[in-house]
């Protein structure tokens, strides 16, 4: 009985004290550049080029993530993130979060609706409480913003987890995995390269005039439509006179 009463006053202990640290204050973390808007409506559009991508092509991606290359794991680990996720079948050891296709009627994903990037997740893992490896799965509801560096001319997506739902955690520690989870995943797939617009440059000689003309993006925007989200990449033009021989 009094290892019980132990087990009970402990895991008490350790959700308050995660709750509190993880989740009692918020912490806002600056996006890279500037967050991608929609165009003005009545905008110059001269020198514009759109690219249009749609919830399939989502879809195709992670599909081959997860059939050929295998669902992605991450370790629990609130202070130390790891670097790059690995293959859920490298790794073994107790305290992690495994990427699922889908759970409970949960479909992992990425959609575009309502004006917004949401990504539903499917997950399951294990956490070690008091020498106990648990079990558990859940799902998250999270969003991305969009943003462009315009030094680094690299558009980023950053990840919000907005709701984290757990399964076959006992009431006791559930606040504390929940804890766990969100810091991991926020950490882990937070911040993420989406697009380097620098592989988007252009060259063109023109022999005729003696010189060519270059092209770099210089401003990006974003439009979010239903099943499909459309960037609107403006050019800036420079030429270059050949030099005489």
């Amino acid at each position: 009985m009094t290892r019980y009463l132990l087990i009970l006053i402990g895991g008490l202990l350790l959700g308050a004290i995660g709750t509190a640290y993880f989740l009692g204050a918020p912490r806002g973390r600056a996006m890279p550049g500037v967050r991608l808007v929609p165009p003005q409506s009545a905008g110059d559009t001269t020198g514009t080029v759109t690219v249009t991508v749609d919830e399939k092509f989502f879809d195709s991606v992670l599909g081959t993530i997860f059939h050929q290359l295998g669902p992605p794991q991450f370790q629990l680990s609130p202070n130390q993130p790891q670097a790059n996720p690995q293959p859920a079948a490298s790794q073994n050891s107790c305290g992690n979060i495994v990427l699922n296709p889908e759970s409970d009627n949960v479909k992992t994903g990425v959609r575009l609706t309502g004006g917004k990037i949401t990504v539903p997740l499917a997950f399951t893992g294990s956490y070690n409480v008091l020498t106990q490896c648990m079990q558990f799965k859940g799902t998250a509801q999270a969003t991305v913003d969009l943003s462009f560096d315009q030094s680094k001319e690299i558009v980023y997506g950053q990840l919000n987890i907005e709701d984290v739902q757990l399964d076959q955690v006992p009431p006791i520690v559930s606040s504390l995995v929940t804890a766990f989870v969100r810091n991991t995943i926020s950490q882990q797939l937070g911040a993420f390269e989406v697009l380097q617009v620098s592989h988007l440059a252009l060259s063109l000689n023109i022999q005729a005039s003696g010189g060519s003309v270059k092209a770099r993006v210089k401003d990006v925007r974003a439009e979010i439509q239903e099943g499909a989200v459309k960037l609107y990449l403006t050019y800036d033009f420079s030429a270059e006179r050949a030099t005489p021989r």
